[in-house]
This record gives structure tokens, C-alpha cells and sequence, in this order.
């Protein structure tokens, strides 16, 4: 399904009582020489405030410009996982490139829009990538 200027939304299913919500994904590609350097990722948890959803969402998709220019992060998502809950799953070739992101300019603009849009702080977990499937 799309949505405004032709983004993909998300969609919502019930099964056996369960709420499940496809994942809408934001995607850097990269070749798939790049895939088998994958080493190293970040999963980022991001509740919006009430009201902020949509504010969120276009910071993520806003970001996607600036990843672009960071070249070892090899892979970058923006996701939304339900009506105020959105993610950010992001691998990179190694700890120094993890480190990079950490401190570029998205984390940055992350950080200091937080306050603002966010319900909590953002939620970073480091991972290690065991195995890789990607589009090339």
C-alpha cells in the first residue's frame, strides 16, 4: 500500500488474537561485495510522544540523505513497528565504523531532537550480525 508521495505504509494484521503490523522499511542498498563485511549493528527503539508520530517518521525518512554519506554504514532502516513505536537497524564492517555512526550527523540530529519527539530516550543496543541477506 502507499502512502503520501508514494512511500510504502504499513499494514496491520490480527492472527490468533495478535496484532502484527508489517514492518515499513526505509533501505540504503549497498552491493553485494559490502554484505559480506556485515559484522557489527545497532537496533535503535524510538516511542514517539503523543501527537509526534508523524514528526518522527519524517526524521527518519529525512535521515536517510545523511546515512548515505557515512560509507561504512553499510546498511541502514528506518522502521515503523506500530502507531508510535519506530527503530532504526543499522550494520556497519566493524566497531570503528559502528563508532563513526555513533557520532555522525544523524545520531547527532537524533539526539538533539529527542526532547522534542520522543516519549523516552532513545533505546541503543549494539549486535553482532551472524548472518546476512540483502538485495544486491
Amino acid at each position: 500500500m502507499k502512502g503520501k508521495a508514494g512511500h510504502p505504509q504499513p499494514s496491520t494484521f490480527v492472527l490468533d488474537g495478535l496484532r502484527l503490523v508489517d514492518i515499513c522499511v526505509m533501505v540504503r542498498r549497498t552491493n553485494g561485495k559490502e554484505l559480506n563485511m556485515i559484522k557489527t549493528a545497532l537496533f535503535v527503539r524510538l516511542e514517539a510522544k503523543s501527537g509526534k508520530a508523524a514528526e518522527v517518521e519524517n526524521f527518519l525518512r529525512g535521515g536517510l540523505p545523511l546515512v548515505e554519506q557515512e560509507p561504512a554504514t553499510l546498511a541502514w532502516f528506518g522502521i515503523r513497528l506500530g502507531p508510535t513505536t519506530f527503530g532504526i537497524f543499522d550494520a556497519f564492517p566493524d566497531e570503528s565504523g559502528r563508532q563513526a555512526h555513533l557520532s555522525g550527523k544523524v545520531a547527532a540530529a537524533l539526539m538533539a531532537k529527542a526532547p522534542e519527539l520522543l516519549a523516552q530516550p532513545p533505546i541503543i543496543e549494539k549486535a553482532d550480525v551472524l548472518a546476512v541477506k540483502l538485495p544486491a
